[in-house]
């Protein structure tokens, strides 16, 4: 009888680590969770911070944090690439489709806006993006 007290013991001891296994692996995925969240709301508030030194409006801290999360999400996967340029490129145009399609000179500020929020988020990716932008015809375009 003392074998059979001794198996149920080890279900129960079995049941206990498994259940303290469970509970620390959603304490640390909380625990991290929450670190990048912090994280991505200290970014957020650096570059709200620096886009009104530069006097530009910001947008809600949470949206901010939302789209770029910690390490800029789409904005640094690889603002030189040539598809990144050309997507910039089209965004900087008339607004027109097919053969009316135009460049434009476009508004030295929305450049320099680009070049805000990667020295916030992926600094090392700056120099690419500016040797980037040299080209781009920029002026005063936008009145306040």
């Amino acid at each position: 009888m003392s074998t059979r007290m001794a198996s149920q013991h080890r279900w129960i001891y079995i049941g206990a680590i498994v259940v303290l296994v469970a509970m620390a692996v959603v304490g640390l995925l909380s625990f991290t969770q929450q670190h990048a969240t912090n994280e991505a709301y200290r970014k957020a508030d650096e570059l709200i911070g620096k886009l009104e030194a530069a006097g530009y409006p910001a947008p809600d801290r949470s949206q901010i944090a939302r789209t770029l999360g910690t390490d800029g999400g789409a904005v640094c996967a690889d603002p030189g690439s040539a598809l990144n340029r050309a997507l910039q490129r089209v965004q900087l145009s008339n607004g027109a489709g097919g053969p009316g399609q135009r460049p434009i000179i476009a508004n030295a500020r929305t450049v320099a806006a680009g070049s805000i929020v990667l020295s916030v988020y992926c600094p090392d990716r700056l120099p690419e993006y500016q040797e980037t932008i040299k080209d781009y015809k920029t002026d005063d375009t936008v009145k306040n």
